[in-house]
């Protein structure tokens, strides 16, 4: 009986006061002396078959298997340990491919998926392996398993994702395909040495939902209108900023399938490529091999391009090289990490860029933040607090009535489904290039703007609650009151 069977009686079956008779797996009964709950038996019926049986049975029987597990369990728990030192990948490659553990993998990553998360993480501590994942930009808790099962999940995820299984002392990148029904998803994988064990973090692209459109990502048409026209230019630079995970490589895509029609070059260098889109050259940085952004860029204009995407600026050479592919007849397009869209043209200046070549390139900047949406189902009419307001900096009277999920099966009881862009354009006028060209900081960039109608992240939050689209808290917790 393998070792992952007995790890499952010990540590899950007996602290649901669950044995199993001593004949099994060949006879497939346990024994319980109160019926567990519903999702207990649909849970060991996943780990160990469908075809396991519940049976009633008295108390002093039920501890008396149990205890003839721990026992059976002690000689083969301490093999596992000398079996599964570093060095012995075979071991490791025979406990990730035990039937249980890849039932409990899929499962957990199937359940990850029906709540449209983002990303999955095994986070190892003393006594658990906590397993949450990423849905609308919150963490969410799925699963609580016993730490003896960490190691078995753990080298069944690097498996699939083709890593060392053996290498539990360094960080390793790899990828996972992963088929679900129709959908066929694309995992990143990254894993990360810690006290406990490997803390493992997967991140979830969906291969089948490739269909961007800018119209659908929840613009205001103050904002979609101007952006569109501006994204028509034939050279100039535009930035979209902001934090991970806050949507900026969804924006740009949606950018490139608005104006490719088929009559212009465009190549992209990402890292890495989500979404693979038609029409466009497509480049994936791999920097073991020497190819960075920088690198990418330069054999980038040299293959007569009319527009370009960068999926990042990061450093000084790329910067460089994307300015003056701006200046020389190319449309550029990439991303910058900052708060707003003003402290995009201060990051370029921080990265040694003079003022006068990101005065004369750029052309715009965006930046932008993701909201969870109320739930449609179960939202409910919510009278805007007086704290709420102050918090806000808003005027109490101007917001009678916000809305609020109150939970619902549909949206996990959480009150909130799917997200929606809040976005802030900073268009560059003649009257913002000289405040450029002369040094000026954010706050004298950001006035400007401002000052030429510029709406903020948070005016256009309030905007959407006002809506009823979103709530204080999700305003709170995703814009400054600038």
């Amino acid at each position: 009986m393998a070792s992952i069977h007995l790890q499952t009686f010990t540590q899950l079956l007996a602290k649901k006061n669950i044995a199993p008779v001593e004949q099994f797996p060949d006879d497939p009964r346990l024994l319980f002396a109160e019926l567990p709950e519903i999702e207990d038996r649909a849970k060991v019926r996943f780990l160990l078959g469908s075809h396991v049986r519940f049976e009633k049975a008295k108390e002093d029987q039920i501890e008396r298997l149990i205890k003839h597990w721990r026992a059976k369990l002690s000689p083969e728990m301490e093999g596992t340990e000398a079996l599964g030192d570093d060095t012995d990948s075979d071991y490791l490659k025979d406990l990730a491919s035990d039937a249980p553990v890849i039932r409990m993998v899929n499962h957990l990553m199937e359940r990850a998926l029906d709540l449209s998360a983002s990303d999955i993480h095994f986070e190892p501590e003393e006594k658990h392996l906590m397993v949450r994942c990423r849905v609308d930009g919150v963490m969410v808790h799925i699963e609580k398993l016993p730490a003896s099962v960490q190691p078995s999940i753990s080298s069944r995820v690097k498996l699939m994702a083709r890593l060392d299984i053996g290498e539990k002392r360094l960080p390793q990148d790899g990828r996972i395909q992963y088929t679900m029904g129709e959908r066929v998803l694309d995992m990143r994988v990254s894993t990360l040495p810690g006290v406990h064990g490997e803390s493992i973090v997967l991140r979830i692209l969906d291969r089948s939902d490739v269909s961007v459109s800018l119209d659908q990502l929840g613009m205001p048409k103050e904002i979609l209108k101007p952006y569109a026209k501006m994204i028509q230019q034939p050279h100039g630079m535009v930035l979209v900023t902001g934090p991970t995970g806050s949507g900026k490589t969804t924006t740009l895509y949606g950018t490139l399938e608005k104006i490719n029609t088929g009559v212009q070059k465009i190549i992209t260098v990402e890292d890495p490529v989500e979404y693979q889109l038609e029409g466009i050259t497509q480049i994936h940085v791999n920097a073991k091999i020497g190819l960075t952004f920088s690198a990418g860029l330069r054999s980038i204009v040299r293959q007569d391009p009319d527009i370009i995407m960068i999926g990042e600026i990061r450093d000084h050479e790329t910067a460089e090289i994307a300015i003056e592919s701006a200046l020389t007849g190319h449309l550029v397009f990439s991303t910058l990490h900052t708060n707003d869209a003003a402290g995009a043209i201060t990051r370029l200046q921080d990265m040694g860029i003079d003022t006068y070549l990101i005065s004369s390139s750029v052309i715009a900047t965006m930046a932008q933040r993701l909201v969870r949406k109320v739930c449609s189902h179960c939202h409910q009419e919510h009278p805007l607090t007086p704290e709420e307001a102050d918090a806000l900096g808003v005027n109490l009277r101007d917001y009678p009535t916000t809305m609020r999920g109150k939970g619902c099966e549909r949206c996990a009881n959480t009150g909130y489904r799917g997200r929606v862009g809040l976005y802030e354009l900073l268009l560059i006028s003649d009257n913002l290039r000289h405040v450029i060209s002369a040094g000026g900081d954010a706050n004298a960039i950001r006035a400007e703007a401002v000052k030429e109608g510029m709406q903020t992240l948070r005016s256009n939050a309030l905007e959407k609650l006002k809506s009823g689209m979103t709530t204080p808290e999700e305003i709170l917790r995703v814009t400054r009151s600038i």
